[in-house]
């Protein structure tokens, strides 16, 4: 299986692979202000591109949207900590027009909420359950194998980044992996050195 992992620094959170709940609210007090204080909301119009599914995995339903052509080969593409906004489908409008076509998919990892501020924003992303999101990614993955894609990869921005780290480790059914920046969540990188450890251990 071949795989691709791009990072870069973040241009908004420090180095560090984790960042604790308070030094997170420091960072909204000090970089909030630079930020536009309203964010437009995602606007579903008759010219939408998008085709929205259903995707089910153990107990629970999630809404997704799909882009590209049929047979393709599929991109998953992971939100900002905006949630699923104009910016997160207008980058996988852009992917699926690459090359000769990809099939992208955006996983709606907040359930329909979308932060419209910095605040709001950082409210969304501390209350995500992060393990289930990699499920959803999971699920996302199998979905567009399961209808034409014959190789999947998964790209995510920020928050979307950390997730597209977690899954390169955590789902071996994705074959390529690019993330832009982000940092892991305390309780996933335990679960990404646990992981890492058997490996070692079971290759010694």
């Amino acid at each position: 299986m071949s795989r691709l992992l791009l990072t870069r620094k973040p241009f908004l959170f420090p180095t560090t692979t984790s960042l604790s709940s308070s030094s997170s609210s420091n960072l909204l007090s000090h970089f909030g202000r630079h930020f536009l204080p309203i964010r437009s909301s995602m606007a579903q119009s008759s010219s939408d591109p998008f085709q929205k599914i259903q995707i089910t995995r153990d107990d629970t339903t999630f809404d997704a949207y799909v882009v590209g052509e049929e047979k393709a080969p599929g991109i998953v593409v992971l939100q900002e900590w905006w949630g699923v906004d104009f910016e997160v489908k207008n980058h996988a409008q852009t992917i699926a027009k690459l090359g000769t076509g990809y099939r992208a998919l955006i996983p709606d990892l907040y359930r329909g909420k979308v932060g419209l501020d910095v605040a709001e924003a950082q409210h969304l992303m501390d209350g995500l359950d992060w393990q289930g999101a990699v499920k959803d990614i999971a699920a996302s993955v199998s979905w567009l194998k399961s209808n034409g894609s014959p190789k999947v990869g998964v790209t995510g921005y920020c928050m979307g980044g950390a997730l597209s780290i977690a899954s390169a480790v955590l789902v071996p059914e994705i074959d390529a992996v690019v993330a832009f920046y982000g940092f892991l969540r305390q309780d996933l990188l335990i679960l990404l050195r646990s992981r890492f450890l058997c490996s070692s251990l079971w290759r010694a």
